[in-house]
């Protein structure tokens, strides 16, 4: 039976819990860090436009309510998260500080394997999750000029806190961008794909689809928004329909 996908799958995490028992000197807890977790999830909501609240994280991480509240609460008292009046999260400059850390890492990790790899699309985001708990800012160091300097991760993704390595990032270009389900409804509109943000990319089906029908960053492509999805075609390739909450984790600029 498929085990469950989530943002960093589960089965991955014994997997890498097996392997830490079995290296001398690796704990567990060196490989899969729950507090890096959470406050990656948290920047992932912002970069969406959604609210970060407990439920979302117990979603996207499937983990049971009772175990969110716990380590929210855990991590507060760190003094890495407030949780505000209406209940939703607010990540502290030290909170805010780690959670870039940990994506920087991961959108490295995420070149890495595309890259020079050349791992499938549907695998990336998945192995990512487990490189950005272990890797040490020399070995991202090095990342970066293996890599020629990126500033993206290849699903369009800015990498945050490349300054914090000592190195210098171009000035945002100021595009104005907007989400899938706010280009206007009722007829073709010709758009440019910008960003998948990593929802979508922890769906392996979703993102999987993505590639094969050529819905890249860069490609020009035209979408139709309906009630409660979004169809999408690209030259050459048969249109499809992309969910509602998945087309809220595309962005792009209007043609």
């Amino acid at each position: 039976m498929a085990l469950p996908q989530s943002e960093c799958n589960a089965d991955s995490r014994m997997r890498a819990g097996r392997i830490g028992r079995r290296r001398r000197g690796v704990q567990v807890k060196d490989l899969v860090d729950t507090t890096e977790m959470y406050l990656r999830t948290i920047y992932d909501l912002e970069e969406e436009g959604v609210v970060p609240l407990r439920a979302r994280i117990a979603e996207r991480l499937e983990q049971s309510g009772p175990t969110v509240s716990q380590t929210v609460a855990r991590m507060e008292r760190d003094g890495l998260l407030l949780v505000a009046g209406d209940r939703h999260l607010e990540l502290t400059d030290k909170g805010r500080g780690l959670a870039i850390a940990v994506m920087r890492k991961h959108r490295l990790a995420e070149r890495l394997l595309v890259d020079v790899i050349g791992l499938d699309w549907d695998q990336v985001h998945a192995e990512a999750c487990r490189w950005e708990h272990v890797m040490s800012e020399e070995v991202e160091r090095r990342l970066v000029e293996v890599l020629n300097n990126p500033t993206t991760s290849p699903y369009g993704n800015p990498i945050p806190g490349l300054a914090e390595l000592g190195l210098n990032r171009p000035a945002d270009n100021g595009e104005t961008l907007i989400r899938l389900t706010d280009v206007p409804s009722g007829q073709p509109t010709a758009v440019v794909v910008r960003r998948l943000a990593e929802h979508v990319q922890s769906d392996p089906e979703v993102i999987g689809r993505l590639r094969e029908a050529g819905v890249v960053p860069d490609a020009r492509v035209t979408v139709v928004t309906k009630p409660g999805s979004v169809t999408i075609t690209v030259p050459g390739h048969e249109g499809f329909d992309l969910s509602e909450e998945m087309a809220h984790a595309v962005q792009v600029k209007q043609v």
